[in-house]
């Protein structure tokens, strides 16, 4: 099976309330550690306890802020639908759930003509997901980095690594699960798998939640074979049977859909090597082992003074161009060929 991607993922909000160890921030530098830096100066760690991985290498020239469900963030969705043929708003953050105006946000991208989803880790849905479905919110991707106290721990800032703190993260997840669930939105539920120690959190989440909660398993780049031998283990403990293989042409993410005896559907979500024909030549991580996502999709942020900014890579922020140039440019005419001999590629 064969699509093409026509999603926009829009960065909405910055705060975020863990610190996960391997978090990209979607390429942006962490704002609460970072106002007083300049361009060229940005921390990719700080007081926060809160990480951007790729902060120190990656060029970023602006520090993001919060977008705004007004007239400018409705132009921005507007000129990208009409120039790449958007059809799904996908909002991220940091974690989309503290913005104060999700639901108005979700609403005018829902105005704009598109189809919307967040990605969330769970900790603030009971106040926001019931009036983000009533604004016609249509998914919600829950990141599941731990189902234990333990497991959550793991993977944050060594001053969070508290048992307690770990437990209220884990139950507010649980809660935005059932909740999502209850008033009707998709709900699916990602986990990375870097190692075979990871495994049992599928199956405490397969066991815990009906068919309903669509799970779908990421492996980890960073971990490389490892991350793939354990996604091996899990498939054959499952007696997982590989029903199809899902494609995507115009970005480097790609699932295989597998059948559980139970008739339950499990995703396994992968990397392939896809860059940008002219963009990509010449990068300087442009090689197996520094480009970690390849080329992805478009990106949308807004800064500090109010501009929105595209951009096509979290490794390369310095690529990010105002929305007026990237659309009427050559990186927009770039991404819209990628597409299409992607698709023919896929499909000769």
């Amino acid at each position: 099976m064969v699509t093409t991607d026509r999603t926009l993922r829009v960065k909405v909000i910055d705060s975020c309330g863990m610190t996960c160890s391997f978090c990209h921030n979607e390429g942006t530098p962490v704002g609460a550690d970072n106002r007083g830096h300049q361009a060229g100066a940005f921390a990719p760690t700080g007081p926060s306890g809160r990480v951007s991985i790729y902060a120190a290498t990656n060029g970023s020239r602006f520090l993001s802020e919060p977008v705004l469900p007004d007239e400018a963030f409705r132009h921005a969705l507007t000129r990208l639908r009409k120039a790449l043929d958007f059809d799904e708003v996908h909002l991220t953050g940091g974690e989309p759930t503290l913005h104060p105006r999700l639901p108005q946000l979700v609403a005018t991208a829902k105005e704009c003509g598109y189809e919307v989803s967040v990605t969330s880790n769970g900790e603030n849905g009971r106040r926001v997901l019931a009036d983000c479905a009533r604004a016609g919110l249509d998914h919600v991707n829950f990141s599941v980095f731990g189902t234990t106290p333990e497991e959550l721990s793991q993977v944050q800032h060594s001053r969070y690594r508290k048992p307690a703190l770990a437990q209220r993260k884990i139950d507010a997840l649980n809660e935005s699960i059932r909740l999502a669930m209850d008033v009707g939105i998709g709900t699916r539920a990602n986990v990375v798998l870097p190692h075979r120690s990871h495994v049992p959190r599928v199956h405490r989440l397969l066991n815990e939640y009906s068919d309903n909660l669509s799970v779908r398993v990421l492996s980890s780049l960073a971990d490389g074979e490892r991350s793939l031998q354990a996604i091996d283990l899990l498939l054959s403990e499952l007696q997982a049977e590989l029903e199809e293989v899902r494609l995507i042409a115009g970005t480097s993410g790609f699932r295989m859909a597998y059948r559980l005896p139970t008739g339950r559907e499990l995703i396994v979500k992968h990397i392939r090597p896809l860059r940008l024909p002219d963009t990509c030549t010449d990068c300087r991580f442009n090689n197996p082992t520094d480009c970690e996502e390849g080329y992805y999709g478009v990106r949308l942020y807004r800064d500090t003074a109010g501009e929105f900014h595209v951009g096509v890579c979290i490794q390369r922020m310095d690529l990010c161009l105002p929305v007026e140039e990237f659309a009427a440019g050559e990186a927009c005419a770039e991404v819209a060929h990628l597409r299409q001999a992607d698709f023919h590629n896929l499909t000769a």
